[in-house]
């Protein structure tokens, strides 16, 4: 049978598996992959069915040492190997598994999410608050909020009028149905109250199930349009250091609570909605930022 024989009798089976189009694209390009390196190995073509346990471990060697690949890479295309050759040899294409016994690399452990520095928060809000189109009050807010009180963009794009309280010296926004269907209240400062109330102050009165931040045309705002907004305004912020998405500042006030209250990893598994305190504990990693500094400071760096 054929290499093309082989994909395409394979991606019938991952249709049938129900799995998603990129998914399947994905594999069968990470396959194609392995076979373009098995031709140029051996300076043929070569069958599938004949690919032994040392071709997948040069194969891995090549991903490593040649390619420079990082472990998620590598892993992911072995992931596609291990597919392929547990389905031949279930459907009797083969009599054993060539990548049974091959190892996935370790994955590094993860560093700190990257964060907006001072300046950044600064430069971000300035154009939020100069957005045209009678947009300001409502993207400032949207900043301040995510910056303030680290919710998902998916969470504010669902919040309601009546899930605020907003009082002169107190505010609580309450999140109803939150990642795993979980609820949480989430307190706000005095910086979120003030710029929630002036955005709401341009609004007409608001019934209780209202959204309370909704597009030009008055409609519901969208994860992607509100993804748009907060790329569109880092652009005009002129921030190119790190790429600027909402989840970035949720990022960026899980690292400021931690700076301000070390250790407190409960209360901020509790204000960013986390079932475990391990997801927390990434904000506890050094970042890059630190350890440059850190290096920087060092007393041997006097000799250049």
């Amino acid at each position: 049978m054929s290499e093309d024989q082989w994909l395409s009798r394979f991606k019938q089976k991952l249709i049938q598996q129900d799995l998603a189009e990129a998914t399947i694209n994905g594999y069968l390009a990470d396959l194609r992959y392995f076979c373009q390196w098995l031709e140029s190995i051996h300076e043929q073509p070569v069958s599938l069915a004949t690919v032994e346990v040392a071709d997948i471990r040069a194969y891995r060697q090549y991903l490593v040492n040649t390619k420079r690949q990082k472990p998620a890479t590598v892993n992911r295309r072995l992931q596609a190997l291990r597919r392929l050759f547990a389905w031949a040899k279930q459907t009797g294409l083969i009599d054993s598994n060539p990548t049974e016994s091959i190892r996935f690399r370790r994955k590094p452990p993860p560093s700190q999410p990257a964060a907006l520095t001072q300046s950044e928060v600064h430069a971000l809000l300035r154009v939020a608050g100069q957005s045209p189109h009678g947009l300001a009050k409502r993207n400032y807010a949207l900043i301040q909020l995510m910056l303030q009180a680290g919710l998902r963009i998916s969470e504010v794009c669902r919040l309601q009028y009546r899930d605020l309280q907003l009082r002169e010296r107190s505010g609580i926004v309450a999140i109803v149905d939150g990642k795993g269907r979980k609820e949480r209240d989430v307190p706000l400062n005095a910086t979120a109250r003030r710029a929630l109330t002036s955005y709401l102050e341009t609004r007409d009165a608001l019934p209780p199930g209202e959204p309370v931040f909704t597009s030009k045309r008055s409609t519901p705002i969208s994860i992607r349009a509100l993804q748009k907004i907060v790329t569109g305004l880092a652009t005009r912020a002129k921030i190119e250091r790190i790429p600027v998405t909402a989840h970035t500042l949720r990022h960026t006030f899980a690292r400021k609570y931690l700076e301000a209250n070390p250790g407190n990893l409960v209360e901020l598994a509790a204000l960013l909605g986390h079932d475990s305190l391990d997801t927390t504990a990434i904000y506890t990693k050094a970042s890059p930022e630190h350890l440059t500094e850190a290096v920087e400071r060092s007393e041997l760096n006097i000799y250049g």
